[in-house]
């Protein structure tokens, strides 16, 4: 009788520990992306490098972006971005948060997923904006979660004071036009710690 008084005291604790960890964000198996149009016609990926960020017990998530890290696969385009739209030297990073019901994501099985309306807080710029978004939650397993958007999220370059780096950035390409609209997606993986 005492084994299994044990052996249940014991699947309470770790059942009750796993429940109020917080999730760590892999960097190296998560993407944050969007998509910029030039020219009225040419749309390009970009994405981050890198991505730092956490899921408390409370369900309170924040991923940490480092603006620095700007990928666009061509370097000089790269770099103008870091020094004339995101301003980097006053602005290195962005902060996006919101909170997850983690009683909806405790009762997740492997493979189950979840579609959590939320309301994002986007710091970027020096400027912060909130918006409502629909993100899917996969538990992959018991120590790992997949947060990803259900459909772009679409930022406005006003909302974060980055109409005048846009301006800056089509005078020294000589484009015609760079979309003010900015389509966002992620997919980020959280491993319990």
């Amino acid at each position: 009788m005492q084994i299994k008084q044990f052996c249940f005291l014991a699947a309470l604790l770790l059942f009750a520990v796993s429940a109020r960890a917080d999730y760590q964000l892999d960097n190296d198996s998560s993407d944050f992306n969007f998509i910029s149009v030039k020219k009225n016609k040419i749309a390009e990926v970009h994405t981050f490098g890198q991505l730092s960020g956490v899921i408390n017990g409370n369900g309170d998530a924040s991923v940490t972006i480092n603006l620095v890290t700007v990928n666009t696969h061509i370097e000089i385009r790269d770099e103008r971005l870091r020094a004339l739209l995101f301003e980097t030297n006053t602005f290195p990073t962005a902060v996006v948060s919101t909170r997850l019901d983690m009683a909806k994501l405790k009762v997740l099985q492997s493979g189950d997923a979840i579609v959590m309306p939320v309301s994002l807080r986007i710091n970027l710029h020096g400027k912060t904006k909130v918006l409502d978004a629909n993100l899917r939650v996969v538990r992959l397993s018991d120590q790992s979660l997949l947060v990803t958007t259900v459909k772009p999220i679409l930022l406005n370059s006003v909302d974060f004071d980055l109409s005048e780096g846009i301006q800056k950035l089509m005078e020294i390409a000589k484009l015609p036009s760079i979309s003010t609209a900015v389509p966002v997606t992620f997919s980020l993986l959280f491993k319990s710690q």
